[in-house]
C-alpha cells in the first residue's frame, strides 16, 4: 500500500521528484564558465556538453515510447529506476577529465534515462485527471522548468567551485528517486496490455494529434536553445556596458529568472487553458515569446536593465505552452497509449533541439548573438500556424 495515494498529495511529491531529478539536465551549462577557467574546453565539446543530454533523452525516448515502457509497466518503478541512474552517471563528471569525451558521454547517458522521468511524470499525472488536464500537466511541465533553472542558482550561490553545484544536483535526484515511490496512481491511469509498436502510428493518422506534434515542434525551436544559451548570451551583452566580472553573474541570476519564473507561470496557465481552451493558450503564449526574441536581439548590448527585462519576459512566455501540447495529445489519444504517444512527442521535439543547442553558439560566434536571437522567432510563428488550423476543427 502506497503512503500517499490522494490527489492533492500524489501530484505534489510528483512535483517536486521532477524539480529534484531535471535539476541535472543543465548542469554543465550553468557551470561551463567556472570549469573553463580550469581548463580549455574546446568550442564544439562546449556546445556538445549541452546537446549531449537532448541527444540521449531523444535516444531514451524513442526506446521508451517503441517499447511502451510508461504504459505497459509500473511508472513509479520506471522513473525511479531511471532518476538514480542519471544521477550516477552525472556524478562520474567530478571524476572524469573536464570537457572531454568521457564528460560529453556521461552527459548523454544522462539525457537518456532522464527520458524515463519527464515524460513518464506526465503519465502519472494524467491518470489523476481529465477536465483539469492542463493544470496538471502544466504542474509537471513547471517542475520541469524549475528543475532545468536550478543548476543556475545552484551556480550563483556556488561561485566557481562548479563541483559544488555538481554534487548537490546529484544529490537531489538521488531523494527524487526514493520520492517517486510514494505516489499513487489516479484512476484514469490505463495501462497496455501487451506490446504493440504499431500503435504509436496513430500520430500520422489522427490530424487531432498530429497537429499538437507539430506546433511541439515550432515551440521546441526556441525553447531549449533559449535555455542552454541564454546565460552566455545575456552575458555577452551586458559585457558590453559593464565589466566581465559583473557581468557573469548577472547572467547567471538571469538565465535562473528567466527559466525559474516561465516555470511558475505554468501553473496558472494550465488552469487558463482549461477555461479558455488548450489551443488558443498555445497561440497566445507563441505570439508572446516570438516577439520577445525578436525583441531580445534588438535590445542586444543596450542597458542592462532593458536587456535582463525582455529576457525575463521571454523566460516567462517560452515555455507555458509547452504542458498544453502534451495535454492536447492526452485529450485525443487512448488512455493506454498517452505514455508512448507523449514520450513520441518529446522525443521528436528533442530530436530539432539537438540541432539547435549545437548550432546556436555555432552562428553566434559566426554572426554574432542579434541575428541567432531572432531566428528562433521562427519557431513560434510556425507553431501558431498548426495550432490556429487545430483550433479551426473544433
Amino acid at each position: 500500500m502506497r503512503l500517499y495515494q490522494s490527489k492533492t498529495l500524489s501530484i505534489a511529491i510528483l512535483v517536486v521528484t521532477q524539480i529534484a531529478v531535471l535539476s541535472l539536465w543543465f548542469t554543465s551549462s550553468a557551470v561551463l564558465p567556472d570549469m573553463l577557467r580550469e581548463a580549455a574546453i574546446p568550442p564544439r565539446n562546449q556546445a556538445l556538453l549541452a546537446s549531449g543530454v537532448q541527444a540521449g533523452f531523444v535516444i531514451g525516448a524513442l526506446l521508451s515510447a517503441i517499447l511502451g515502457l510508461a504504459d505497459r509497466f509500473d511508472p513509479r518503478r520506471v522513473f525511479a529506476f531511471c532518476a538514480l541512474f542519471a544521477a550516477g552517471s552525472n556524478a562520474l563528471l567530478l571524476l572524469a577529465p573536464i570537457g572531454g569525451t568521457e564528460a560529453i558521454f556521461l552527459r548523454v547517458l544522462t539525457g537518456l534515462f532522464i527520458a524515463g522521468v519527464y515524460p513518464v511524470g506526465m503519465k502519472i499525472a494524467v491518470g489523476w485527471g481529465t477536465t483539469d488536464r492542463g493544470l496538471l500537466v502544466g504542474l509537471l511541465v513547471g517542475a520541469l522548468t524549475i528543475g532545468s533553472a536550478a543548476p543556475h542558482l545552484l551556480a550563483f550561490f556556488g561561485g566557481a567551485d562548479w563541483r559544488t553545484t555538481v554534487t548537490i544536483a546529484t544529490a537531489l535526484a538521488v531523494i527524487g528517486s526514493g520520492l517517486i515511490l510514494l505516489v499513487g496512481l489516479g484512476p484514469h491511469h490505463a495501462k497496455a496490455q501487451q506490446f504493440n509498436p504499431r500503435a504509436i502510428l496513430v500520430v500520422w493518422t489522427n490530424q487531432r494529434i498530429r497537429l499538437p506534434f507539430l506546433g511541439y515542434l515550432g515551440h521546441m525551436w526556441e525553447l531549449y536553445a533559449m535555455w542552454a544559451w541564454v546565460g552566455a548570451a545575456t552575458a555577452a551583452s551586458y559585457a558590453l556596458t559593464m565589466p566581465m566580472e559583473d557581468a557573469l553573474p548577472l547572467s547567471k541570476l538571469t538565465a535562473f529568472l528567466a527559466i525559474g519564473l516561465g516555470g511558475i507561470a505554468c501553473v496558472p496557465a494550465g488552469a487558463i487553458a482549461d477555461r479558455i481552451g488548450k489551443a488558443e493558450l498555445t497561440i497566445i503564449a507563441m505570439s508572446i515569446s516570438g516577439t520577445a526574441a525578436l525583441a531580445a536581439a534588438l535590445t542586444f548590448g543596450g542597458p542592462a536593465w532593458l536587456t535582463f527585462l525582455v529576457v525575463i519576459i521571454w523566460g516567462i512566455s517560452i515555455i507555458p505552452d509547452s504542458a498544453q501540447f502534451s495535454a492536447l495529445v492526452a485529450d485525443n489519444g487512448a488512455p493506454e497509449l498517452v505514455g508512448s504517444l507523449m514520450t513520441l512527442q518529446v522525443a521528436l521535439g528533442f530530436t530539432l533541439t539537438i540541432a539547435t543547442v549545437q548550432l546556436t553558439p555555432i552562428l553566434a560566434n559566426a554572426y554574432g548573438w542579434p541575428p541567432v536571437l531572432a531566428i528562433m522567432a521562427l519557431g513560434p510563428a510556425l507553431g501558431i500556424l498548426a495550432m490556429r488550423r487545430l483550433r479551426a476543427l473544433g
